[in-house]
């Protein structure tokens, strides 16, 4: 039992309190994984449980796979199935029962690819358009109608009742939610949502397939717990629901999916749910030097909807955070880059290295600068800046109106769609090849011949050549704006709800703004397309020693010698859509994911300046969060600035927490000069202002901060 004699006193006690309902609060950097492991090796090991009566469930198969890795080192015959994910318990769960429901055990999974090529299919054959309706809002929209789980009895019908449902539907979103349902139930096909709702539906309706699975299942294991939906809790609750033996650990601290319909409720009242719950709480922190484990705490602490705890390192003394204040975004890069050439001139592995932030498209000025240092990187979650499939189309648009070569031209010809597909660009390049010219000289010689006269082409051309015959004179940053409204590139986008490749788009331009105040007198739509080569063509080859790029949530779970977090600017990070109190303690638990990211470096950094939409750029409240005396500046703060970021968060956080406005208002009587008399009966959940309902109406209505309403 060496692997119990290894574990702190909490640890071990986590591990080998093996009855019951347990909650372990597992603090960042506590231990959490070797806990469960040591957990999981004690039943087996010592306590004589076979694997197949184990249900050990992890956030993500990564987090299975290092598991298991662990695992086997003990156990190297055993089989270790049940260690895995909820979607991918319930695959095996349906591969065993979904007979229950008619679907045959060869059924298949369809991934998001599956979904929406599904969709675009559906999409053309009932003639929608992007204007009546997005395939993002198709999926949006049945995935809400999914979440009620009332539809598996639906889905499980005939294709033919399916068909029917989506002819006689009453709206549109409907008729293309029965169409793909048809689509499914053709092929047998489940998507991620399925996979969770049919097994919930099988549990609940037959009581046989209940009972076999939770006497089978005597310890359920839960990891990440403060991640898990409704969906997930319901099914470890059902599984468990025999021998009650349900251990859950997680940290209420690191719930940042809420997006994703994770709740923290769901950890922190789980000893209210659950019948004589143990809860261990594991604090003692391995991971960070004390004075990162001290700017992470302050930050933290500022959170209201948590059990309250401080982390106490371990690890002796080291550096406080470093905090740098750019007076632009490149200073700000060549700062993290300058840092990072230190330490590795130091002795450092450029792979113990990791820059953090908030939302991609922050990491371009990092990448260029990284770049221009020769400073081998790789992007996790995501791909390099100048490598994303709309920031190269839109170049090759540039491209287009300075060359017009045949690799941008195939690129940009039908994006957005034109109805030049491959028939046409067959003939296209046959004509090149006859003629010797380029593919967009022979589609300008074929405009009017039958082929091409019923495709967009000419709207294609008629663009192209109006820029060509201007862009010498034309600012950069004027002539990039033109071509992305003209082109119909930016109302592809908008119209699919592309929001973070809108975001990127907007970078783009900001970095096209960037390079034409520098260049000065150098400033060309040549040069700087060639500025753009130099980043796009980089031989980035050599990664294993390497600076990691990621953001924060794909950083979770994972730790660095050294983490730079950047774009610690309000409206990057906490994000301009966090207006309420919910929202900016979600941002506030994201960014002390970041910090704790960290074991013995932690450099924090944000840049002056303006966003890309005019608005002014200050410092994050997250950075004074920390508290001052945790947190060492490179150069102290211009005090002007510093009180009017403190007075600008000082007022959004008052406007972002609509709970405290709730007990001096609601009940108020107000008066409307047009409304009438009426009460205050609620706070708008994501603005401000107040909803009333007025005495003379039937319905309330709601007010933003400006409405002429006396009383209040």
């Amino acid at each position: 039992m060496d692997y119990i004699k290894e574990l702190k006193p909490q640890q071990a006690e986590a591990a080998t309190t093996t009855e019951g309902c347990i909650r372990v609060v597992a603090g960042a950097g506590s231990g959490k994984t070797r806990t469960l492991t040591a957990r999981y090796l004690y039943l087996v090991d010592q306590l004589g449980i076979s694997t197949a009566n184990i249900l050990c469930v992890t956030f993500t198969n990564k987090a299975a796979a290092e598991m298991k890795k662990r695992i086997r080192r003990r156990l190297p015959d055993q089989d270790l199935g049940r260690i895995t994910t909820f979607h991918g318990f319930c695959v095996g769960l349906l591969k065993e029962d979904c007979h229950v429901v008619q679907y045959p055990s060869t059924f298949i999974v369809l991934d998001e690819e599956d979904k929406e090529s599904i969709l675009r299919a559906v999409f053309a054959d009932l003639g929608i358009t992007a204007r009546e309706m997005t395939v993002k809002e198709a999926v949006d929209h049945i995935g809400w109608r999914k979440g009620g789980r009332g539809y598996v009895k639906t889905l499980i019908g005939s294709p033919e009742k399916l068909r029917q449902l989506s002819e006689e539907a009453g709206t549109l979103k409907d008729k293309v939610m029965y169409r793909y349902f048809y689509e499914q139930r053709k092929c047998y096909g489940l998507d991620f949502d399925d996979l969770i709702y049919f097994t919930l539906y099988i549990l609940q309706q037959d009581a046989p397939t209940r009972e076999k699975w939770q006497r089978r299942l005597e310890y359920v294991m839960v990891d990440e717990f403060q991640d898990i939906d409704k969906d997930q809790y319901a099914l470890a609750d059902i599984l468990a629901g025999y021998h009650k033996n349900l251990f859950v650990v997680g940290d209420p601290d690191q719930t940042i999916y809420t997006w994703r319909g994770a709740d923290v409720k769901f950890i922190m009242e789980f000893d209210s749910r659950h019948e004589q719950v143990k809860t261990i709480c594991l604090n003692t922190n391995y991971r960070s030097v004390p004075q990162i484990l001290a700017a992470s705490n302050a930050l933290i602490d500022k959170n209201r909807e948590r059990l309250k705890k401080q982390l106490t390192a371990i690890r002796p003394d080291g550096r406080k955070p470093l905090y740098f204040h750019g007076k632009t975004g490149q200073l700000e890069a060549d700062w993290i880059t300058a840092n990072m050439r230190a330490l590795h001139e130091g002795g450092m592995a450029y792979s113990a290295m990791a820059v953090l932030y908030r939302a991609h498209y922050v990491s371009r000025t990092v990448e260029e600068s990284l770049i221009r240092n020769r400073i081998p990187y790789v992007l996790y979650s995501g791909v390099e800046f100048y490598k994303r499939k709309e920031i190269k189309d839109v170049l090759c648009y540039l491209r287009m109106i300075y060359s017009g070569d045949d690799i941008s031209f195939l690129r940009t010809v039908n994006e957005p769609r034109r109805g030049i597909g491959r028939t046409r660009i067959s003939a296209l390049k046959e004509y090149a090849q006859i003629n010797g010219c380029s593919l967009y000289e022979s589609l300008m010689a074929n405009l009017e011949t039958e082929l091409f006269r019923r495709s967009r082409a000419r709207e294609y051309v008629r663009m192209i050549e109006k820029y060509r015959a201007i862009f010498d004179g034309m600012d950069l940053t004027d002539l990039l704006t033109g071509i992305l409204s003209e082109s119909g590139y930016e109302d592809m986008l908008r119209s699919s709800g592309e929001e973070e490749r809108l975001d990127n788009l907007a970078e783009l331009k900001q970095a096209v703004y960037d390079f034409s105040r520098k260049a000065g007198e150098e400033v060309s739509l040549g040069n700087y397309l060639d500025h753009a080569a130099l980043f796009t063509n980089m031989d980035q080859t050599e990664k294993t020693q390497a600076v990691k790029l990621m953001t924060v949530h794909a950083a979770k779970g994972l730790e660095f010698p050294v983490v730079f977090l950047c774009g610690l600017s309000e409206g990057i990070f906490p994000g301009k859509r966090a207006n309420t109190r919910e929202k900016l303690e979600e941002e506030r638990r994201l960014c002390y994911v970041a910090f704790t990211r960290a074991r013995d470096r932690l450099f924090l950094s944000d840049a002056a300046g303006s966003h890309y939409d005019g608005s002014f750029r200050y410092p994050s409240r997250f950075l004074f969060n920390a508290e001052k005396e945790n947190v060492e500046y490179v150069l102290p703060l211009d005090p002007e600035l510093e009180e009017r970021t403190l007075e600008q968060v000082s007022r959004t956080e008052e406007s972002g927490l609509p709970h405290r406005a709730e007990h001096a208002l609601i009940g108020k009587r107000v008066a409307h000069p047009v409304f009438g008399e009426g009460s205050v009966i609620g706070i708008p959940r994501d603005q401000e202002g107040v909803i009333v309902q007025f005495d003379s109406m039937a319905t309330p209505r709601t007010f933003g901060p400006g409405a002429k309403l006396t009383g209040l």
